[in-house]
């Protein structure tokens, strides 16, 4: 995403040119079909393709699916490499690839902290919010916010000097906040 570009409301693919609707809210009910276990993949291509495109004429297609989902939906984090003093690439850390955050589970610890940051009502932004904005409001929040702690708190690892009582306070917040149980448990 660059500043000086536009956002995306339309684009050309084989030469014909589509409408589509990026808001935040219909992007995540994308999510929502793909990750639907009751559909079949073209199924949650069509719908993805309606929810996305509307009522215009398309051929539903995987090309233009993955068309859609590289340029305008995914957003590849790329890890930055970290070198020592003497330019030695460091060793890259075995939880790279571990979800810190996820859009369902999440949603009242965004809305809180977008809320808090932006004073910003996510439910009054459906269907205004763009895509490319929310994800970067996102990954701007401040380190004050309810999502950035929870997200320190997944990310913690135990080091030297921290007292037991410290560690075992940080064990049990991120069983609280893991995103690996089917249902987190509630914080009193």
């Amino acid at each position: 995403m660059r500043l000086n570009d536009p956002l995306v409301t339309s684009f050309v693919y084989e030469d014909e040119e589509y409408a589509i609707d990026l808001a935040f809210d219909n992007v995540l009910d994308v999510f929502d079909v793909l990750d639907d276990k009751a559909l079949r993949d073209h199924e949650k291509v069509k719908i993805a393709l309606e929810l996305l495109l509307g009522d215009q004429p398309y051929e539903a297609t995987v090309d233009l699916w993955n068309h859609i989902y590289e340029s305008f939906i995914h957003i590849e984090s790329k890890q930055l490499i970290e070198y020592d003093r003497k330019g030695n690439p460091m060793p890259v850390r075995e939880d790279e690839d571990k979800k810190f955050i996820d859009l369902s589970k999440d949603t009242e610890y965004i809305f809180a902290s977008f809320q808090q940051a932006y004073n910003m009502n996510l439910f009054e932004q459906q269907g205004k919010l763009h895509w490319r904005e929310f994800k970067s409001l996102l990954n701007g929040l401040p380190a004050d916010t309810i999502m950035r702690r929870i997200i320190s708190i997944r990310m913690w690892e135990p080091s030297k000097g921290e007292s037991t009582e410290y560690r075992q306070a940080m064990r049990k917040l991120q069983k609280i906040y893991a995103l690996d149980n089917e249902e987190p448990e509630e914080v009193d």
